[in-house]
């Protein structure tokens, strides 16, 4: 299980870029761990660094500027996480502290294991986007975004906002926290019923899995 997303009001931090692939998030190189952890320093090394295996800030880069200071969200271009399905991507954004990307288009691995991890994937239109960060930019600290995962509603300003649309379950995993295991635990009672039924009607390939 993962923690529950159902609100957020955080930085927002403007990466607007088309086709930010998997690699790009956490090179393949900054990869030396199987597990969730110990890749946030790695995430965007290519970019967040002045170079190759150095850890100096580059202060160009957004997540390096004061203004922006630990943020919650990234607004992305169109086509985010594309590339290799590597769930390291997610686990790295995860692990910096990222908890919602919004941005007009996903690669549908990446929205899947976003989901799964608990970062909300928020598709809007570029020219919200654009007015996002536009807002945002004025003052980011002080000009928070709201992400409302119960309402699918995100606000950028007093009475400026947008719907988005996730389907029901993913909604469901962020709200309630869960994975898929966990998702469908849920019907362990219908599960453990369908297998008694069928244990009755079909006897012998139960008998059969317990000698093999």
């Amino acid at each position: 299980m993962t923690e529950p997303v159902r609100q957020l009001i955080a930085v927002a931090a403007p990466l607007i870029r088309a086709n930010v692939d998997t690699d790009a998030i956490i090179p393949s190189r900054e990869m030396k761990t199987v597990s969730k952890t110990g890749l946030a320093d790695g995430l965007f090394a290519g970019w967040r660094y002045t170079a190759i295996g150095s850890r100096e800030p580059n202060p160009s880069f957004v997540l390096n500027q004061i203004a922006y200071a630990k943020a919650q969200i990234l607004l992305g271009g169109e086509n985010f996480g594309c590339g290799s399905s590597r769930e390291h991507a997610v686990w790295a954004l995860h692990e910096f502290g990222i908890r919602t990307v919004i941005a007009p288009s996903f690669a549908p691995i990446f929205f899947g294991n976003c989901v799964r991890n608990g970062i909300v994937p928020v598709r809007l239109a570029a020219a919200a986007i654009q007015d996002i960060a536009s807002w945002v930019g004025i003052d980011p600290q002080a000009h928070r975004v709201k992400v409302d995962v119960e309402a699918l509603q995100v606000a950028a300003g007093e009475g400026v906002n947008w719907r988005f649309e996730l389907d029901t379950e993913s909604r469901e995993m962020l709200l309630e926290g869960l994975d898929a295991i966990d998702l469908t635990l849920r019907n362990k009672p219908d599960i453990d019923a369908f297998l008694e039924r069928d244990r009755i009607v079909r006897p012998w390939i139960y008998r059969l899995s317990e000698h093999t």
